[in-house]
């Protein structure tokens, strides 16, 4: 039988890798998941978060992108721009992304 969903929130793989290793009897998309999360989590659940409301905060980006961010940690402008590149209708400066690189590192 189909689970009602009560809420939709975008997380980061370390906060879904937290999640999967609570559950009691995972099932095998569950364990499939879990490995996949396990693999390519960069850091710990209660970091990503708090490196996602810090994004979110001090640069005023949405959930979902501070999240991607989060997730892929880039290591550079040009890879750091991609995420901001399309669909935006508030463009980030250099001189934000060269900051928001800055934070990232401190999280590596």
């Amino acid at each position: 039988m189909p689970r009602k969903i009560r809420s939709k929130k975008e997380i980061t793989v370390s906060e879904a890798k937290k999640l999967l290793e609570a559950a009691v009897e995972p099932n095998l998309f569950q364990l499939r998941t879990l490995e996949y999360a396990s693999k390519f989590s960069k850091m710990d659940s209660s970091k990503a978060e708090e490196l996602v409301n810090l994004l979110m905060d001090r640069f005023m980006v949405d959930r979902k992108d501070a999240v991607q961010v989060a997730n892929c940690m880039p290591g550079s402008i040009q890879e750091l721009r991609a995420f901001f590149s399309t669909g935006r209708k508030r463009i980030i400066l250099t001189s934000q992304l060269e900051d928001m690189l800055k934070i990232l590192d401190t999280y590596r």
